[in-house]
């Protein structure tokens, strides 16, 4: 059965003086795999902040699972969706396997006193789904870029919520771990019915990985729906302000810049 798991129901953003986003209703569903593109400043970041409900739009709302994010408590919210932020600042140090254990906490009741065994094999199979399970008695503090995102990725899978919005996650990550990660994203989707939205640079990895496309311009206009009828040459170059090819290769589109 189908599961509406976000619904934006006119919504529309502003950032000062400039309108992000003109109102827009759409559906998220179970087992969808949204790919969020757009320039830089486009409002990719403060629509994903939004729908997590950590900024108000400027109109319209925004429902997770039927319930308005703006009216949802904090511990409900925290069980149903989860957000990686574009960067993390450690300002102390911790095992990456602690880091990862930050994201049961939502899980955890107020008499709950430290990580239980079930908590500790959850955390441990996130970090090995992120090819990172070598890192967790390591120091977050000594790690790379790369290795850090795959922490943060690997904490928000510790959480277990049926929807993701994720910000940027292939960010500092090679070649190898960008697949992985994608590839992983999309198995969860499909294996267990739940959603995840993706903002994303790489138009060869969106259209690859995603079931459905947000396409978001400077003007603060939007193109949503599936992968296919969103990234189009013309659409793509309209709202990148830069001529492109979608080229057949095999069984997938490739975008080539002019």
């Amino acid at each position: 059965m189908t599961t509406i798991a976000l619904e934006m129901r006119q919504l529309s953003l502003r950032a000062g003086a400039r309108t992000l986003l003109r109102p827009l209703s759409l559906q998220v569903c179970s087992a969808e795999l949204w790919c969020v593109l757009g320039p830089n400043g486009s409002g990719k970041t403060t629509l994903l902040h939004t729908l997590a409900g950590l900024r108000a739009p400027a109109s319209g709302t925004v429902r997770c699972f039927g319930v308005d994010v703006t009216l949802a408590a904090p511990e409900r919210l925290a069980r149903q969706r989860g957000l990686l932020t574009q960067s993390v600042h450690d300002s102390f140090s911790a095992s990456a396997l602690d880091v990862v254990l930050l994201g049961r906490h939502p899980h955890h009741d107020r008499w709950s006193f430290g990580d239980s065994d079930d908590d500790r094999r959850i955390a441990e199979q996130a970090l090995a789904a992120v090819d990172a399970a070598a890192l967790a008695a390591r120091d977050v503090t000594t790690l790379s870029g790369g290795e850090r995102q795959r922490v943060a990725v690997a904490a928000l899978l510790a959480q277990q919520v049926p929807l993701m919005l994720l910000d940027e996650p292939t960010a500092h990550l090679d070649l190898k771990h960008q697949i992985g990660l994608l590839g992983h994203l999309r198995d969860w989707v499909r294996a267990d019915g739940h959603a995840a939205m993706i903002a994303l640079h790489d138009l060869n990895l969106a259209a690859r990985f995603a079931t459905h496309a947000l396409l978001l311009t400077p003007d603060g206009h939007a193109r949503a729906g599936r992968i296919d009828e969103v990234m189009t040459d013309d659409a793509l170059a309209a709202a990148f302000d830069h001529p492109l090819r979608r080229h057949r290769v095999d069984s997938r589109w490739i975008y080539l810049p002019d």
